[in-house]
């Protein structure tokens, strides 16, 4: 019987831990915009590498040649 008072007492606490984290997201803004990130990948360019410095250490051309 006791163990059963104790699950109730544990799920209820954890209850109000994810009430109290779901509110505090409500209110930090984290609802705010939810069509942007999903838009961002749509937009974003295609090779992040181009706009980066070029490493000289990867070759840009492969040639495999027969001997």
């Amino acid at each position: 019987m006791y163990v059963l008072l104790l699950l109730i007492a544990a799920s209820l606490a954890l209850a109000f831990v994810f009430l109290f984290g779901f509110i505090w997201a409500v209110r930090a803004g984290q609802f705010e915009d939810t069509a942007t990130p999903s838009m961002r990948l749509l937009t974003e360019d295609a090779n992040p590498r181009s706009s980066a410095r070029p490493d000289s250490s990867i070759p840009h051309e492969v040639r495999i040649t027969d001997h």
